[in-house]
């Protein structure tokens, strides 16, 4: 039997599939420091609030302060 050479390859598909889920992983950890980033930052200002001896306000998506979505308030 004659076998030939021939060089197997990813090609542009493989290439396209390898850059989409790196753009993709790019942008979930982009995503991920700003929730990381502002979760710090809530946690700071309650700890801030907490040794003024003030009750942290924590705002629902209705806008007023409270609400049945945050769970009972415990400070």
């Amino acid at each position: 039997m004659n076998y030939e050479s021939v060089d197997v390859t990813a090609g542009l598909g493989g290439f396209l599939a390898f850059f989409l889920l790196a753009v993709a992983l790019y942008f979930l950890m982009r995503n991920m420091n700003a929730r990381l980033r502002r979760m710090a930052y809530r946690e700071e200002q309650e700890a801030r609030a907490a040794a003024e001896g003030l009750s942290p306000v924590k705002p629902d998506s209705s806008g007023s302060e409270g609400g049945t979505q945050d769970g009972p308030d415990l400070g």
